[in-house]
């Protein structure tokens, strides 16, 4: 690809020529408008014109993904690349979003958009990207190589400060390597952050005073006012914590912007929202370009759901996630660590094992899958721990269950490898 110019790929649906299309989202987004114009000379159009560099077919639908008011089919469908110089849009997000993005949905003519890919050119390496990332994260948990077990504080809401610092305590004793809260809890009424740090910090202190293991906890900081995000970051880092859970799409691409420049703490994102931008299939954005915004702005952890995730997303999906957070975009160490979550109990991790490419540089993060086993959480830890070990020794879960009992009581509970939680 040129270093000089932006390419996007767009998935466009229409009753007419997805070509020309391609074409007028190119002239609308950049020089060009409904009709000539005498100061879109060739010196300006060189410049700053934005042009259809790629078009690929697709199978026509016979039905339109939105509502079209023309009421003809079959309605055709392209992928099509476009190409933005790099001078016209610059290295902004904010320009990149507002030119190469948002105003293509608004063309006439559509009845499905999707952006399905960004590729940018080495300028936007300018931004910081992880500030810690897979080694980072690994180092700071001191986990070198293997699985990284997580879990998550249940229930989700409601428990007081003392009530989670002891659901902290026996998850420390569990043998997890990292502890977050629920994407929903931040600073409630019954459980201020400040007070929740008071009472839970100890009791991370003391674990690794007396076992040398010092897990990880990622606590919910996000505000949409700065000024409440970086006094939420401080609290923690005086506190000796060192990570934080990040509702991405609630702080926005500049509150992450103003943190991750600010900030000591390895950054847990969640993306909840994502699916209001992805859930439609014929409107939105796919993961990869999705995420690479997100990198670029300086995620370390990134959540990705995971087989048969408690969710509404396939497996398919999942695994798109996970090979875009493997790949770089300028180099290795922009690569956030993938947190395979939603529903997981370990009867996943045969699957998850064989479709991420038999890898164990990931974060599996199991909340009610921990929680809920029917001996208690200890035993939802050590049966994750026995599935994955399983997983990558090729062993059947039915026969590995013979010899362990944590395992065969999830097996019972959450219906065999093929069952998740719901």
């Amino acid at each position: 690809m040129p270093r000089d110019e932006i390419r996007v790929t767009y998935r466009i649906e229409t009753s007419g020529d997805p070509e020309a299309l391609a074409g007028k989202i190119a002239s609308d987004q950049s020089t060009g408008t409904f009709t000539e114009l005498p100061g879109e000379t060739a010196a300006v159009r060189a410049r700053c014109a934005a042009r259809v560099v790629g078009i690929e077919p697709l199978e026509p639908l016979n039905v339109p993904s939105i509502p079209d008011p023309t009421g003809h089919g079959p309605y055709r469908r392209a992928d099509a690349t476009v190409a933005f110089p790099l001078e016209a849009v610059g290295t902004d997000i904010a320009a990149l979003l507002t030119i190469c993005v948002n105003g293509a949905y608004s063309v006439r003519g559509l009845t499905g958009l999707r952006v399905m890919d960004i590729d940018l050119p080495p300028a936007w390496a300018c931004h910081p990207g992880p500030q810690f990332g897979i080694d980072g994260s690994r180092r700071l948990m001191g986990v070198a190589e293997g699985l990284i077990i997580a879990s998550i504080i249940k229930p989700s809401l409601g428990l007081l400060p003392e009530e989670t610092a002891e659901a902290v305590r026996v998850l420390c004793e569990a043998g997890v390597d990292f502890i977050k809260d629920d994407e929903k809890l931040m600073s409630p009424g019954y459980s201020p952050l400040a007070e929740r740090i008071a009472a839970v910090m100890p009791v991370i202190h003391e674990h690794e005073q007396r076992t040398g293991k010092r897990v990880m906890y990622a606590w919910g900081i996000s505000s949409a006012d700065p000024d409440t995000l970086m006094r939420n970051h401080d609290l923690v880092l005086d506190a000796g914590g060192n990570a934080a859970v990040v509702n991405i799409n609630s702080i926005g691409h500049g509150g992450m912007s103003f943190l991750r420049r600010r900030s000591a703490l390895c950054l847990h994102a969640h993306r909840n929202g994502w699916d209001l931008l992805t859930r439609h299939p014929g409107l939105g954005m796919e993961f990869r370009p999705y995420q690479k915004i997100w990198r670029l702005l300086g995620v370390d952890q990134f959540q990705i759901n995971g087989i048969r995730a408690k969710y509404w997303e396939p497996d398919e999906s999942f695994v798109r996630s996970f090979r875009d957070c493997m790949t770089p975009i300028f180099s290795p160490a922009d690569r956030p660590l993938p947190v395979v979550c939603s529903g997981q109990w370990g009867g996943q991790a045969w699957d998850t094992y064989a479709r991420t490419g038999r890898t164990l540089d990931l974060m599996y993060l199991g909340g009610g899958g921990i929680h809920g086993h029917p001996m208690g959480p200890a035993a939802g830890v050590a049966a994750i721990r026995q599935a994955w070990q399983a997983a990558a020794q090729d062993i059947p879960a039915e026969v590995m269950a013979k010899e362990h009992p944590e395992l065969a009581a999830s097996l019972r509970k959450f219906g065999g490898p093929g069952g998740s939680p719901s």
